[in-house]
């Protein structure tokens, strides 16, 4: 009996796509993970962030924004 040798597999497009699929579907699960965020209490909650500083004034006149005046 003639024995075969054994022929190295070759990747086929469908078989490359599946791979890549695979892994980019196991890196998003991988970097699924929410991050742990400080919890405000109190005044933080509520204290004002935004104020309508020079440079707001001028981003707002650059940009013809209406800014009420």
């Amino acid at each position: 009996m003639v024995e075969k040798k054994a022929k190295p597999q070759e990747i086929t497009r469908r078989g490359f796509v599946g791979a890549v699929a695979g892994v980019s579907v196991g890196a998003v699960a991988a970097g699924s993970a929410r991050p742990a965020f400080a919890e405000e209490v109190g005044d933080e909650r509520t204290k004002q962030r935004y104020q309508e500083t020079e440079h707001v004034l001028a981003f707002y006149r650059t940009n013809r924004y209406y800014t009420g005046e």
